[in-house]
């Protein structure tokens, strides 16, 4: 887990000032190892209003500070560690149980490398993989 001076710096790295809303989700973020709802973050903060946290995500994601996925169950943001404003260079598999409905990261699987017809660009990559985790399968 990453504290608060390492979420700074990785912000700074963002182009994101690091205000103290900022950082209580980016926090939150951190606390996990796995991508939260925006429903889990508001009950993980309390201490800021949903429109808040939005924004607050809705930054995170332009300057490349979070990853958002959709696990078929809903979107779900997690930190990204890549150290650049402008690009994603830890993008990874996620797994998503469909019996617990957790959702997890699969970071030493890298997402597998796509060719595309010339003329399309990859903006971002979603790769979640469903089935039943190794918890619920006993």
């Amino acid at each position: 887990m990453m504290n608060e001076a390492q979420l700074i710096i990785l912000m700074q790295q963002h182009g994101i000032r690091p205000t103290a809303n900022r950082i209580i989700v980016a926090k939150a973020l951190a606390e996990e190892s796995r991508p939260l709802t925006m429903t889990e973050l508001d009950d993980r903060i309390g201490s800021i209003d949903k429109s808040g946290i939005f924004r607050t995500l809705t930054l995170f994601k332009e300057q490349h500070l979070v990853h958002v996925l959709e696990d078929g169950e809903g979107v779900r943001y997690e930190l990204c560690h890549s150290h650049d404003h402008s690009i994603d260079n830890d993008m990874h598999v996620h797994f998503h149980c469909e019996h617990c409905g957790q959702t997890i990261c699969l970071e030493d699987l890298p997402i597998p490398e796509v060719t595309l017809p010339d003329g399309y660009e990859v903006q971002s990559a979603n790769f979640v993989l469903k089935g039943i985790c190794p918890k619920c399968k006993k």
